[in-house]
């Protein structure tokens, strides 16, 4: 059983947890197996196609970046089985706090993509009401969605103790760079010390931006979880199955009391940290190329043909709802209308602000001095 050793011990390096193969064959466990093998035909299914749109999603928003329509984006492509897997073992009640690449967690949620995207084209602060899909606003500073997320979970505690509330957690997501961030630390020590209901869901993709994990952490991530008191599990982050299996034994963990979990998803970033980034200036193509080995997408395919859960129709049908929503995704976003700047200038304060009035009145002098065509007289 992959979970980290009891504070105190060596710490020593934890296996990982896999229940497919790269290959697309099966693998066993004794503890975490059996949430694998309760999976309908329908859910697998399910678990492909979350993967495969959350991927044409990711290109589309990809090519409208480069066509200048988002001001940047944030890629996500290799983390699919990591997002896909652990969202889908939730409850509707759970509360997610995403960081800012959770794109397949969203979709998965019920978020349109379209309002993903208005973050993006800069016309929206988030794009989205928490409130209806019980998936919070994107975070931008590097963790500070872990705090709030443990915040949340012990109002959640409260909640339950007075009977106002079922059995519910939160999953706070973040990456291996934010893991060196003093707000994961002392988020962990609170969760740990209230036993709050949540999973710290870490998707180590290898590089924080352009530092390597290695230069990150001296040994896994999820061992860190001993130090706390806590259970710590390292699992495949390109293997659906096992990271299902893996939240939904966190999540229940979780839920019924017993305090935090932390799960290092072990997976991979294909692509750049964000459209301004080069990744071949401190990363070899060999080093990526071994990773498309394992791509979780392909994995998942594999297992679905051999065991007679997809046929071809299944994946030519999915591939003409991958298109349809990139047309409908690109309509969206060229549809998308800036708002008047002004209404920012009046929502930083609740009363009338000198500086922010005199900054409106620079801004409205500076537009008056452009022509109708634009240009400035």
């Amino acid at each position: 059983m992959p979970i980290a050793p009891e504070a105190g011990s060596s710490g020593a390096e934890q296996d990982l947890l896999q229940l497919l193969t790269p290959e697309g064959r099966r693998a066993s466990d004794q503890v975490f197996g059996a949430y694998a093998e309760e999976l309908s035909a329908d859910r697998l299914r399910q678990f492909y196609r979350d993967m495969a749109l959350a991927r044409r999603f990711d290109q589309e928003a990809t090519a409208l970046q480069r066509q200048g329509e988002l001001a940047m984006w944030v890629p996500l492509v290799g983390q699919e089985a990591a997002q896909v897997g652990s969202v889908r073992a939730t409850q509707p009640e759970d509360y997610i706090f995403p960081t800012y690449r959770e794109h397949a967690v969203a979709m998965a949620r019920g978020i349109n993509p379209a309002q993903l995207l208005s973050l993006f084209r800069g016309i929206s602060h988030g794009g989205w009401d928490p409130r209806e899909n019980n998936f919070h606003l994107y975070t931008l500073v590097l963790a500070a969605q872990t705090l709030h997320a443990v915040g949340y979970a012990m109002g959640m505690q409260r909640d339950k103790a007075a009977g106002q509330l079922e059995d519910s957690a939160v999953v706070a997501y973040f990456g291996d760079g934010s893991s060196s961030e003093g707000d994961v630390h002392e988020s962990m020590v609170f969760a740990a010390s209230f036993q709050a209901p949540v999973v710290f869901f870490c998707q180590n993709n290898q590089w924080a931006i352009s530092v390597p994990f290695s230069v990150q952490s001296r040994v896994p991530l999820a061992n860190r979880a001993a130090a706390y008191g806590f259970p710590g599990l390292r699992v495949d982050g390109n293997d659906v199955l096992a990271v299902y299996a893996a939240t939904q034994w966190a999540l229940e963990h979780a839920r019924s009391g017993k305090g935090p979990v932390l799960i290092e998803a072990v997976t991979y970033r294909l692509g750049a940290h964000t459209t301004a980034d080069d990744p071949s200036k401190y990363r070899g193509n060999a080093e990526e190329e071994s990773w498309r080995l394992r791509d979780p997408l392909l994995r998942l395919e594999k297992l679905l043909r051999a065991e007679g859960h997809a046929d071809q129709a299944f994946f030519e049908g999915l591939k003409l709802e991958d298109d349809q929503l990139a047309i409908q995704l690109r309509h969206d976003v060229l549809a998308m209308k800036a708002p008047d700047l002004r209404a920012s200038f009046a929502s930083v304060y609740a009363e009338q602000h000198p500086l922010i009035a005199e900054e409106l009145a620079w801004l409205e002098e500076y537009e008056a001095g452009f022509t109708a065509e634009g240009e400035q007289s």
